[in-house]
């Protein structure tokens, strides 16, 4: 059964982890109503979520690529620091940095107090009206090329906060691109890429301390992960390509309401005792 299991979360996982309405939430849930009825775990989301990130190494490859080359050629002092994509690959960086710290320091918070199902649905539901409000209000006129340092900061403590289930990686940077005037597209672009450095770095983290200590990636052994993580891989790189073609002329407001109702319908569950949180 427990196969199965992991074949639902790894459909879960890639459904889900693009989209502005938090991965970590929804394995968090849907765990609690599978026959095992129980969290499947910091660790067993962030082994998974290595698949998904290879999703966008694959479909952003090209830019990716030349970003890394151009940086590296950049310290060799063969291409100026003011170049685009060396400018890109030192935002990338600098964005990187709240949550590799805050990820260290609240390590032991994020594998308990901030799996809590009321921590999850009340971030549900407060950051689908931060999104609605970023999506209505912000001027979205910013192309990814005017990206500057501080913006790339303040990106990356929005990033930060998808330690706690429920704000979403996605959802939690694409709000603050929104909110500072970049379009939909620049917003989602560089949410994904400054994603790669944290998820896989949390990923293997937690799949070589796994591998140290079996057990400790939660109720599921290394194969049913992995073949969770194989999942999530494919079906993430064909929600990335929808995605990317959705946002080009389409609001997030349908993933508002999806968040908010989700929300709403967690607290119903964990007030009338049908899930512990």
């Amino acid at each position: 059964m427990t196969w199965i299991e992991a074949i639902i979360l790894g459909l879960v996982q890639g459904l889900t982890e693009f989209l502005p309405i938090s991965s970590s939430a929804h394995i968090r849930i849907v765990g609690e109503f599978l026959p095992s009825a129980s969290d499947p775990g910091a660790a067993f989301t962030a082994i998974t979520q290595i698949g998904t990130e290879l999703a966008v190494l694959i479909y952003f490859w090209r830019d990716i690529t030349r970003i890394i080359g151009r940086w590296f050629q950049a310290l060799a002092g063969r291409l100026p620091h003011s170049d685009p994509d060396v400018r890109m690959g030192w935002l990338i960086i600098l964005g990187s940095l709240p949550i590799a710290v805050l990820g260290l320091l609240l390590q032991d918070w994020i594998d308990t107090e901030f799996r809590s199902l009321w921590i999850t649905a009340t971030m549900l539901i407060v950051f689908g009206v931060l999104l609605a409000l970023a999506d209505r209000l912000g001027r979205q006129t910013k192309p990814l090329e005017r990206l500057t340092v501080r913006d790339g900061v303040l990106y990356g403590f929005a990033q930060s906060l998808a330690l706690i289930p429920g704000v979403s990686r996605s959802g939690g940077t694409i709000t603050a691109g929104l909110a500072m005037g970049y379009t939909r597209s620049a917003a989602a672009r560089y949410a994904f890429l400054l994603a790669v450095p944290a998820v896989f770095a949390s990923g293997f983290y937690k799949l070589f301390q796994s591998l140290a200590e079996p057990g400790t990636q939660g109720p599921y052994g290394m194969g049913e992960t992995f073949l969770a993580t194989v999942i999530a891989f494919v079906v993430g790189y064909a929600v990335i390509a929808w995605l990317m073609k959705y946002i080009t002329t389409n609001s997030y407001m349908p993933f508002v309401w999806y968040r908010i109702a989700l929300g709403l319908g967690l607290f119903a569950l964990l007030g009338t005792g049908v899930i512990s949180a």
